[in-house]
C-alpha cells in the first residue's frame, strides 16, 4: 500500500510482483484511494477476465464498510445489452457493429418508430435515482447490475453510462482502455482526462501479448469467401479500368493461395513486405496508385452495405469493408514494428503481426500514475521495457508472506517434452505417462495435470485416465465455452482427493482461477511450455534482440517462466494451503532461478514425503525478516 500510495503521489509507474493470494487487489485499491481523497483523480482498474473484475467489486464492498467509496463495473455492449442475450446475430457483433446497431435503435426511439429499443426508451423516461441508490449501496458486479436493470426494464449499458461519472473506481476490461476509440468513449463517460486517471492493471503479465494481438490484423480465406458472396448479394460494380469488385476479391484470394504455396513452413511463413502489393499490381496490370484507388472504392462499397444492413435491422457487417480495411492497414505498416505472415490451420490467412507491444500502451504514459501487478512479472525489467514504460519506472518484488515449507517444486530429469527428443525416443512419453499414473494412483490428492499443448495432452491424458480408473477425470477442451469450463472446474473442486483435471499451461484454468485448500494440492507439469518455433515467434525474437539486446530471454525464457509460475501459483492461496508441483522435464534446470525447482531422484517418494511433512530435497527459501521492499528500484 505504501509503494502504491507513493507512486500515485509522485506520478510514477509501479511494476509490482506479489504472489497469488497475497492481497494485491485490496492493497492497490486502498493505496490509490488514500491518495485520491480530496483530489479529482479517478481509479481505472483494468482486468483481463470477468472473474477478476468480480473480485474487484468484492474487495470494494469490504473497503466500503470502512470508508465511503463508490465503484462501477463496466463491460462491453455484448455483455451488457439485453438484446444480445436473445439475438444470436447481435451476440456475434464486434464493438463497432454493436455501436451502430445501438445508435440506429436509439434513433428509432426518438422518431417513435417500430423496432425501437424498449430498454432504451424506458431508460430515458425513468428517474434513475433508485438504480443509483442500488449501485451505491450494493456495489454490484457487472452481472448483478445487468440483472437489476433488466428486471426493471432498463438498458444496463446506457444506465451505467449515466452513473459512472460519480464513481471513484471504475473496473473495466483491457479493451476499454487499450483500444483507442473505446478509450476516448470511456473517458467521456467518466468525465475525466487521462491525466486525471490512476491506472491499475491486474494480471499484467498478460498485457504485452494482448497489446501485440490488439494491434495486429488478419484476413482469412473465409472472410474473402464471405466478401465474394456479399458482392453477389449487393451487386458487382466496376472499381477500376475494366476491373470489378469481384475481380479484386479474386485477386486477393489468389495472392493468399500463392503465399501459402511459396512461403509456408509448417504452420506459417514470413512473406516479403511488398508481396501483396506486387501481386495485385501484376494481376490488375495497374500502378500502386490505381490499386489504392480500387481499395478506396471497395471501402465505400463496404460502407454502403453496412448502412443498408443497419437500416434493415441487421448487424451492420461488411466483409468487403473488412477486406479493404485490412489492405489499407497493410500498405501503411512500419516494417520495423510489424512482420507480414501467411498462416494455415483451420483457416488460411494473411497476417500483419505487431511486434511492438508499446504501440498499444502509449496512453499509459499519459495517465497520472499506473500500477502494473501480477504474481508472475519477473523479470520485471523485461516487462517494463516491452510495454514502453520510462526508464525510471519503479520495480518492486514482494516476497511471499506464506510459510516457504508449504510449497515445493521438484523436477524429474529422465523425461522431456522436447519434440525432437520424443521423435527420436518414443520411450520418453512412456516414462512421462508412468510418472503421471504413479502419482495419480498413489497420491490421493486433488491433482491438476498441465500440458504445454493440446497435442501432448491428447497423447497422454486418455492413457493416464485408463490406468487410474478409480479417479474422476476432467479435461479442458479446445474452444470450450466459459460456462462449460466453469462447470467442469466446479465438479473438479469436490475435495474428496479423487479428482484429476487435465489442462493447458497458460490456458484459462492455469491463470486466474482459485483452488484453495484441498481443492488442489498437487500440480503435475508435463513439459516446459516454450512457445512454438513458428515464423511469427522467430520474428518476435529477432525484434527483441534488436530492440532490447536479449532476444531469447525476452521472447522465450520470460514468457515461459511466467506460464510455469502461473500454473504453480494455483497451489497456494493462503497461509494454510500446502501443495507440491512436479515438473516432468529435465529442462526445468534452466528455470531454477525463477521458479525455485530442485531436481528429484525419486519423484513419487518425494511427493509422498512432502505430504507426510518429512524431509524433502533442499531448496532456497526466503529468510525470515526479509525486507518486503526487496528489489525496489527508485
Amino acid at each position: 500500500m505504501d509503494l502504491v500510495r507513493s507512486a500515485c503521489s509522485e506520478r510514477a509507474h509501479l511494476v509490482l510482483e506479489s504472489g497469488t493470494g497475497t492481497g494485491k487487489t485490496v492493497g492497490a485499491l486502498c493505496g490509490c484511494l488514500d491518495f485520491c481523497k480530496g483530489t479529482h483523480k479517478r481509479i481505472l482498474y483494468l482486468t483481463r477476465t470477468n472473474s477478476q473484475q468480480r473480485q474487484v467489486m468484492f474487495e470494494l464492498r469490504r473497503i466500503a464498510g470502512r470508508k465511503k467509496v463508490f465503484g462501477m463495473a463496466l463491460q462491453g455492449r455484448r455483455n451488457m445489452c439485453p438484446l444480445t442475450h436473445t439475438d444470436e446475430e447481435l451476440r456475434d457483433g464486434n464493438p463497432e457493429e454493436l455501436s451502430k446497431v445501438c445508435s440506429e435503435r436509439k434513433a428509432r426511439v426518438t422518431r417513435g418508430e417500430e423496432d425501437a429499443c424498449r430498454f432504451y426508451a424506458n431508460t430515458i423516461s425513468t428517474d434513475l435515482k433508485t438504480v443509483m441508490r442500488f449501485a451505491r449501496e450494493q456495489l454490484p458486479t457487472a452481472e448483478e447490475f445487468v440483472d437489476h436493470c433488466v428486471d426493471h426494464g432498463l438498458c444496463p449499458y446506457e444506465t451505467a453510462k449515466m452513473i459512472v461519472p460519480a464513481a471513484d473506481v471504475v473496473a473495466a476490461p483491457y479493451i476499454m482502455f487499450f483500444d483507442g476509440f473505446i478509450r476516448r468513449t470511456l473517458l467521456d463517460w467518466m468525465e475525466s482526462s487521462l491525466s486525471e486517471v490512476i491506472l491499475i492493471i491486474d494480471e499484467a503479465h498478460n498485457l504485452p501479448a494482448y497489446a501485440r494481438e490488439l494491434e495486429s490484423a488478419k484476413l482469412t480465406d473465409l472472410s474473402l469467401r464471405m466478401a465474394d458472396r456479399e458482392v453477389d448479394e449487393y451487386g458487382d460494380p466496376e472499381i477500376g479500368d475494366g476491373i470489378s469488385l469481384k475481380d479484386l476479391v479474386s485477386m486477393v484470394s489468389d495472392a493468399l493461395e500463392k503465399a501459402v504455396d511459396e512461403y509456408i513452413v509448417d504452420e506459417d511463413g514470413i512473406i516479403p513486405q511488398s508481396f501483396l502489393e506486387e501481386e495485385l499490381m501484376f494481376s490488375a496490370h495497374l500502378t500502386s496508385r490505381s490499386i489504392a484507388g480500387m481499395i478506396a472504392q471497395a471501402t465505400n462499397y463496404g460502407e454502403m452495405v453496412r448502412d443498408q444492413r443497419r437500416m434493415d435491422g441487421r448487424l451492420p457487417r461488411s466483409f468487403v469493408h473488412r477486406m479493404s480495411g485490412f489492405l489499407t492497414a497493410w500498405h501503411g505498416l512500419e516494417e520495423a514494428e510489424y512482420v507480414k505472415l501467411v498462416s494455415v490451420g483451420e483457416l488460411k490467412a494473411l497476417e500483419a503481426y505487431c511486434l511492438d507491444a508499446s504501440i498499444a500502451c502509449r496512453a499509459v504514459l499519459e495517465c497520472h500514475a499506473s500500477v502494473h501487478m501480477s504474481g508472475t512479472l519477473a523479470p520485471m525489467g523485461d516487462y517494463s521495457e516491452s510495454i514502453g514504460l520510462p526508464s525510471d519506472a519503479r520495480l518492486a518484488e514482494i516476497p511471499s508472506p506464506f510459510p516457504p515449507e508449504n510449497r515445493l517444486v521438484i523436477y524429474a530429469d529422465d523425461v522431456t517434452s522436447r519434440f525432437e527428443d520424443i521423435e527420436r525416443d518414443p520411450r520418453i512419453l512412456e516414462r512421462m505417462t508412468s510418472h503421471i499414473t504413479a502419482l495419480l494412483n498413489d497420491v490421493p490428492r486433488n491433482t491438476m495435470v498441465f500440458y504445454p499443448s493440446y497435442a501432448l495432452m491428447e497423447r497422454i491424458a486418455p492413457k493416464a485416465s485408463r490406468l487410474t480408473g478409480g479417479r474422476r477425470s476432467f479435461s479442458e477442451q479446445r474452444a470450450m465455452g466459459q460456462g462449460e469450463l466453469m462447470e467442469l472446474v466446479r465438479c473438479f473442486k469436490s475435495p474428496d482427493g479423487k479428482a484429476v483435471m487435465h489442462a493447458i499451461t497458460g490456458g484459462r484454468v492455469s491463470e486466474g482461477m482459485d483452488f484453495p485448500g484441498a481443492e488442489m494440492e498437487l500440480a503435475i507439469i508435463t513439459g516446459i511450455p516454450y512457445p512454438k518455433p513458428t515464423a511469427r515467434q522467430r520474428a518476435f525474437q529477432h525484434f527483441c534482440e534488436l530492440r532490447f539486446g536479449r532476444g531469447w530471454e525476452h521472447a522465450v525464457k520470460a514468457p515461459t517462466s511466467r506460464k510455469l509460475n502461473q500454473a504453480i501459483g494455483r497451489l497456494i492461496r493462503s497461509e494454510s494451503d500446502r501443495g507440491i508441483a512436479v515438473i516432468l522435464d529435465k529442462r526445468a534446470t534452466h528455470f531454477e532461478d525463477t521458479i525455485g525447482a530442485v531436481r528429484s531422484e525419486d519423484v513419487l517418494a518425494d511427493v509422498a514425503a512432502f505430504f507426510r511433512e518429512e524431509v524433502v530435497p533442499a531448496r532456497r527459501a526466503i529468510p525470515h525478516g526479509t525486507d518486503l521492499r526487496r528489489g525496489l528500484q527508485m
